[in-house]
């Protein structure tokens, strides 16, 4: 949520300092059928990026055509470090994969008022949906082996496992690239609903602020942490910045 907020400031201190004089668009009796644009998410559990591309239906219907990869974190993930040795690696303790969601979405996007000559903001209300592909890639930790010398210890890089690990043998992380052979893959389905703020000056032009609430559901639960209830889906917030062209 935190995320969310400092890019919600930092969008609207942009947008301020930009406000110089307004800008006419002359171009505002041009019909451009096609528009392509790429995006930055922010959601309540990590970041994304996305490519969408879209024509228009009618006049007042747009479909659209959208890929995206997301991040997903746990609300209740903790970063922490051992405190017995001052060299230690920061981890994640419990957490079981670092997963990743990409997406392919088809959905329709109705516009709700026409931008002014002069400019200002064209809202559009939408509603997609799609398939999920969520990646899990197993967490990776360096563990303290004890050895025949007091106070020594031989550091292995391990696979985490709740029931072998804990925080006074975890030295900390492992390199990011361990565990790319042990990928696991489940295969769901996702929708969303929002708004779609479109501030650009120029019709031809494409910057858009997306704010939506968007559902992921596998039926295979996905493993994220240990401990906790399994997650069959994940329900998010998010905001999604948007910048490219339109184009017949």
């Amino acid at each position: 949520m935190r995320i969310i907020i400092l890019a919600f400031l930092s969008f609207f201190m942009v947008q301020l300092m930009a406000q110089t004089e307004p800008v006419i668009d002359t171009s505002k009796n041009i019909i451009l059928m096609k528009e392509r644009s790429f995006g930055v998410i922010f959601h309540t559990q990590g970041w994304g990026i996305k490519y969408s591309q879209g024509y228009n239906k009618t006049a007042f219907k747009r479909r659209m055509i959208v890929i995206e990869m997301v991040e997903m974190q746990s609300l209740r993930q903790i970063r922490t470090i051992n405190p017995y040795f001052t060299n230690s690696k920061s981890y994640i303790y419990g957490k079981l994969n670092s997963v990743f969601v990409f997406r392919g979405t088809y959905g329709v996007h109705h516009q709700l008022n026409r931008k002014p000559y002069w400019g200002g903001v064209e809202l559009r209300f939408f509603y997609m949906g799609g398939v999920s592909l969520a990646i899990g890639k197993p967490i990776y930790l360096y563990i303290l082996n004890a050895s025949p010398v007091i106070y020594e210890y031989n550091i292995t890089e391990e696979r985490y496992d709740p029931d072998e690990h804990f925080v006074d043998n975890i030295f900390g992380r492992a390199p990011f690239t361990k565990g790319f052979n042990e990928l696991d893959f489940f295969p769901g389905l996702h929708g969303k609903v929002g708004l779609d703020f479109d501030y650009a000056s120029y019709r031809n032009k494409l910057k858009s602020l997306e704010v939506g609430a968007m559902l992921d559901i596998f039926p295979r639960p996905v493993p994220l942490m240990a401990l906790n209830d399994p997650n069959y889906f994940f329900l998010t917030l998010y905001i999604n910045f948007n910048f490219g062209k339109r184009y017949n």
